[in-house]
């Protein structure tokens, strides 16, 4: 791990989930949540090829408490759920966790989720649900997450550009050009590191991704705050061509705002990349901006506590 990050436990229900946090000197923000993709994990945010690389340290410096989870079916959970969680089920899980994490740690003014790949899908879906309807509202016991204030994700689209049934397949070598581009990308010691993120995909991750298409448009649809989707240069998983990114942008009916923009010289790992700090800084341009906008933050009901 970069100096300033640690490894932390938090409580989704049934399951427990590992993750990484970094903090700011001082009272954050607001706090970023980032959610890995299929066959990685959260050191995918803490990349150790270069210190340019990491999510977690520019976001404390930056003033934000980063989290980045381990996934249902990933790091502690692996053993608790082997097969994984549907999207809707990782949702709620997603949801538990940061509710625990609220009470106990300030999370400044609500959070946003930063999501790569099959973790955008799960971003998607935990912001469909969270509505004046959903779960966790007026009416029930459940304690409440923050409020989420934005989403950025990148490596997701709407329409696949391969068969999704060569997703089983991720992890083989017909399919590492589609997974990192060009060697020119990363930093030279990318892949020994890369090693220790990597991760069998669970199989009911595989069960939802022929569905993925229709389900974007759904979740989409729901979706009440801004957006932020960015496509590497070398993305080839999905369709990013200026018609189908003009159809999914269309998708977003109730964001008020959606935003694609282009990463160069990158490919689909964006994070661990030389363009990682690049890709990264715009995020947080981006959560700035979402700030900005919103009322000034109410203070936190949250207790200060030390047992994460």
């Amino acid at each position: 791990m970069s100096p300033g990050v640690r490894p932390v436990v938090l409580q989704a229900g049934d399951l427990t989930l590992s993750a990484l946090m970094a903090e700011p000197a001082g009272p954050p923000r607001a706090t970023v949540v980032a959610v890995h993709g299929g066959g990685t994990g959260a050191g995918y945010f803490d990349g150790q090829a270069h210190p340019d690389v990491s999510l977690l340290t520019l976001g404390a410096r930056l003033g934000y408490t980063v989290v980045a989870l381990d996934r249902p079916g990933y790091g502690l959970s692996a053993a608790q759920a082997p097969s994984g969680r549907s999207l809707a089920e990782q949702a709620v899980a997603v949801r538990a966790a940061l509710a625990h994490l609220s009470g106990r740690r300030e999370t400044g003014a609500g959070v946003f989720l930063l999501a790569h790949s099959f973790g955008g899908k799960l971003a998607l879906t935990y912001a469909a649900a969270d509505t004046p309807s959903g779960p966790g509202r007026a009416g029930t016991t459940e304690a409440a997450p923050p409020p989420l204030l934005g989403l950025d994700i990148s490596g997701l689209g709407r329409d696949y550009a391969v068969d999704p049934a060569g997703l089983a397949r991720l992890h083989e070598r017909r399919n590492w050009a589609r997974n990192w581009g060009p060697l020119r990308f990363y930093p030279p010691r990318t892949f020994r590191e890369a090693s220790a993120v990597v991760a069998p995909v669970p199989a009911r991750e595989l069960a939802d991704a022929a569905e993925w298409p229709g389900r974007f448009t759904v979740a989409a649809g729901r979706v009440r705050v801004p957006v932020r989707l960015t496509f590497a240069e070398c993305e080839r998983w999905w369709r990013h061509d200026g018609e189908t990114v003009a159809g999914l942008t269309a998708d977003f009916t109730s964001a008020p705002r959606v935003r694609v923009d282009r990463q160069p010289g990158a490919g689909h790992n964006i994070s661990l990349g030389w363009q990682a700090r690049a890709y990264h800084l715009r995020a947080f341009v981006f959560f700035e901006e979402c700030l900005a906008r919103r009322p000034a933050p109410r203070p936190s009901r949250a207790t200060e506590r030390t047992d994460l």
